[in-house]
């Protein structure tokens, strides 16, 4: 018998809660929060680009999980087998969710950003990378021991492709490999992906995809994108912290020295004749996941794209379309919010929009969002210090005085961001509070302590 026999993940089906319009429920949706103005509120998580809440159904395979753990590829008890088995079926099941090749490899991660640095650490010699400053710092920086160029902003998909294919063209012969994300973790606009990989291969070069805001949203197939790998986050998925993903083409990994060294990504170790310790690594992934595994971050991710399969990314992005018009229709409606744009009104987008509101420090608003309402959002540059510099039109150099208004505005933004476990009050509340902070201002006076604002005690 199978040793997977003895728990099966949830075989729960996937429906909209009626209670919340929930398409996927999350946990924390019934937390209830302080509000400085007295009372409590529901929280309304809407920070998901920065770690989307984990699926109920998540939790729940991972609690099934949890008494059978056990160390994964060297035990020989029964534990052990499960466990090692649900790790590479595991594998299996992100495989087939990102439409992995014949031959590509999945390897597990700690998240993007060590998947990303893991693919740096692994290009052949020589390899020049090609990168926009609209990236993420997680791919904008693994690079810079190689030979770098960066890319200007592009105001437009095709714009993007255009200086793409100028760059490479007018680049020496070898190796290259260009880095691009799928959905900007600031506007959410929808980059050209498969143009871009398709631009990338007529001039000799790879393409990687960061599909850390991407994946939470649309599907994202290797095959259909044409891309070479693709890196994402679990914590972005709706699964725990701690785990993420890099797959695609074998050949410059399994050429590359492990990215860690260690128990589990060497074949054979042994003394030679002169004293010295002779490796032989393992061809497989593994030669990239040194130490023991993390076999329930791995099961979660996997649990997670069970659950999006099944829940059907064309139903997902039809909803979460309608929440964001709803989003941004409230915020057109009000001439003293600016929302931050690359590829202009008509882009496609996912659930992350970010703004300015005139005459308000971002972080001040924010604070004021969350003190007073119960809104969590993110503010300040996201990781992507470039490209909010381009959007904001170059504006100051430090996030500013708590409720500092005129003279030099302030290097920061707003940003909200959601997905299949936001139910619609949390946008109805948002809009609402965003148009009464504007119109009336805060109810509560704040503060700037450690470089944040916060509500001054009562």
């Amino acid at each position: 018998m199978s040793p997977t026999a003895t728990f099966a993940p949830s075989c729960s089906s996937v429906s909209v809660d009626s209670r919340t319009d929930e398409v996927l429920p999350v946990l924390g949706r019934d937390v209830q929060v302080p509000l400085v103005t007295g009372g409590e509120a529901p929280y309304a998580a809407l920070d998901y680009a920065a770690s989307a809440p984990a699926l109920q159904r998540v939790w729940d395979d991972v609690a099934a999980y949890a008494p059978y753990y056990g160390s994964v590829h060297r035990g020989a008890g029964h534990l052990s087998q499960l466990s090692t088995e649900l790790f590479e079926n595991s594998r299996r099941t992100v495989a087939e969710f990102l439409g992995c090749r014949e031959g590509d490899q999945v390897v597990f991660t700690r998240a993007t950003t060590d998947s990303l640095n893991l693919l740096a650490a692994a290009l052949p010699e020589g390899t020049r990378v090609f990168v926009f400053e609209t990236e993420h710092h997680a791919s904008l920086l693994p690079w810079r021991a190689h030979d770098v160029t960066y890319l200007d902003a592009p105001r437009s998909p095709e714009a993007a492709v255009a200086t793409l294919e100028s760059a490479l063209h007018a680049a020496p012969a070898g190796p290259k490999l260009v880095c691009v994300t799928g959905a900007s973790n600031v506007t959410g606009e929808v980059w050209p992906v498969r143009a871009l990989a398709r631009a990338a291969h007529r001039h000799g070069a790879r393409l990687v995809l960061d599909a850390a805001q991407l994946a939470p949203h649309r599907r994202v197939s290797l095959t259909e994108l044409e891309a070479d790998w693709v890196a994402f986050s679990g914590h972005k998925l709706y699964a725990p912290f701690g785990a993420g993903v890099l797959a695609g083409r074998a050949d410059w990994l399994r050429a590359a020295e492990p990215y860690l060294a260690g128990g589990g990504a060497s074949r054979r170790v042994s003394r030679t004749d002169d004293g010295t310790v002779e490796v032989e690594w393992q061809r497989s992934e593994a030669r990239h996941e040194a130490g023991s595994p993390n076999v329930i971050g791995a099961y979660a991710i996997a649990s997670a794209c069970r659950a999006l399969t099944e829940a059907g990314f064309d139903r997902l992005a039809a909803r979460e379309e309608e929440l964001l018009g709803r989003l941004r229709k409230g915020l057109a409606d009000l001439p003293e919010v600016k929302v931050l744009s690359l590829f202009g009104e008509d882009a496609d987008r996912v659930g992350v929009v970010s703004f300015v509101v005139e005459g308000w420090n971002s972080s001040h608003f924010a604070a004021a969002l969350s003190a007073e309402y119960g809104i969590g959002v993110r503010d300040g540059l996201f990781c992507a210090h470039p490209l909010l510099r381009t959007l904001l039109g170059q504006r100051g150099d430090t996030p500013g005085e708590c409720g500092a208004a005129g003279g030099t505005p302030a290097l920061n933004a707003i940003r909200v961001s959601f997905g299949a476990g936001t139910p619609d009050e949390h946008v109805d509340r948002f809009v609402t509070a965003v148009r009464e902070l504007v119109r009336d201002g805060a109810r509560w006076t704040y503060r700037t302590e450690d470089g944040r604002c916060v509500p001054d005690s009562a």
